[in-house]
């Protein structure tokens, strides 16, 4: 008998741990614009310490003991045909090209600053990029973030904890800043980043500039539509969460108004057989959770299901975002559960336990050095 076959469209965190789940039961390729898995999250860690942050979030594929069963492409997505189960992409060295499809996992994720874009890269460009950030920011004597979420408080206390003498400066549109996650965290995140030395300024909305996508550092002064005085630094970090899901190849049929892939609660694709999606392109719900709550296995067992015509589970999605903020650190690695609750790891177990065993092999099956 035929196994079936599944194209995976994206291999981020979600698109890589769906494949490894369903290597064994089908046929599994995988198309991405990156030589390897390069994470999204963690951006304070990646901008102040490249080279901790690649070791635990820029893997190429070929070190996933898990992807050994899975055929890898690297190339950009330029199309789809429904009715034929077909994608179009076109590959690293130019050529247009065609996967056919049984199942098709829609996980292209979205565009998110400098720090998450979808095109075309080889390993070299990203180690270039990595580095060209970093050395923007060490020679800045001065930094301003804006940002209310994750990526702005991570990146605001990470400069600040690795270069003290820069004056960091926090701006937030609201009251408080990662007002998604549970108040609690707020509160533990902010003394940390007092301590820090880092200037916390709530209540400033920054204005856009006419064209600017805040996928670049920029040095120009800030101004702020709630009625400062516009705010000066030698960089500026855009990180205010405008993003733009990866979708110009799909059918508009597929997407909502904002762009993002609608999905049933099973993360079907409503009215496309064989079609899914998952991780931050699919439109779950208002936080698009499923990125982060380890839907990949749902997911793989609904399609498993669907191939052999049994029923399918559905979603729940978290009502608040939870995990780590600020990232690993030398003393540890703090992460909050969805109540606020905080939990540690203690500095020696995330290279000891942590990263190799729970993560690595618990997760992705195995990690080769």
């Amino acid at each position: 008998m035929n196994r079936p076959r599944v194209v995976v469209a994206g291999l981020g965190d979600s698109g890589v741990l769906t494949a490894i789940k369903l290597a064994r039961q089908a046929d599994v390729v995988g198309i991405s614009a990156k030589p390897g898995l390069l994470s999204g999250q963690e951006l304070g860690m990646r901008l102040a310490r490249p080279n901790d942050w690649a070791r635990y979030n820029w893997i190429t594929f070929d070190r996933f003991n898990g992807l050994d069963r899975v055929r890898t492409v690297h190339g950009t997505l330029t199309g789809v045909d429904l009715a034929a189960r077909k994608v179009f992409l076109r590959r690293g060295d130019g050529a247009a090209d065609a996967e056919p499809y049984d199942a098709l996992v829609l996980s292209t994720g979205v565009t998110n600053g400098f720090w998450r874009q979808p095109f075309l890269q080889s390993a070299d460009e990203i180690t270039t990029d990595l580095a060209d950030a970093h050395r923007r920011l060490a020679a800045a004597a001065s930094v301003i973030v804006v940002g209310g979420g994750a990526a702005a408080v991570s990146g605001a206390a990470n400069l600040a904890k690795t270069w003290p003498a820069t004056r960091v400066d926090l701006y937030f549109p609201g009251e408080r800043a990662l007002v998604h996650h549970h108040v609690r965290v707020w509160e533990r995140v902010r003394g940390r980043l007092v301590d820090l030395g880092v200037g916390l300024h709530a209540g400033h909305r920054a204005v856009i500039p006419d064209g600017f996508a805040c996928d670049a550092i920029t040095s120009e002064p800030v101004e702020w539509s709630t009625g400062q005085s516009p705010a000066t630094a030698d960089a500026v970090l855009w990180a205010i969460g405008r993003v733009r899901p990866n979708t110009d190849w799909l059918p508009p049929e597929l997407l909502d108004e904002h762009g993002f892939v609608r999905v049933t609660p099973e993360l079907r694709v409503p009215g496309q057989p064989g079609v899914f999606a998952i991780g931050d392109v699919a439109a779950t719900d208002p936080l698009r959770s499923s990125a982060r709550n380890r839907a990949d296995g749902l997911l793989a067992r609904n399609i498993r299901a669907d191939f052999a015509g049994k029923p399918l589970r559905p979603y729940r999605p978290a009502t608040r975002r939870w995990g780590s903020v600020l990232g690993p650190q030398p003393e540890g690695l703090e992460v909050f559960g969805p109540g606020g609750q905080a939990y540690r790891f203690p500095g020696w177990s995330i290279d000891r336990v942590l990263m190799p065993w729970i993560v690595w092999r618990g997760f992705y099956r195995g990690v080769r050095p």
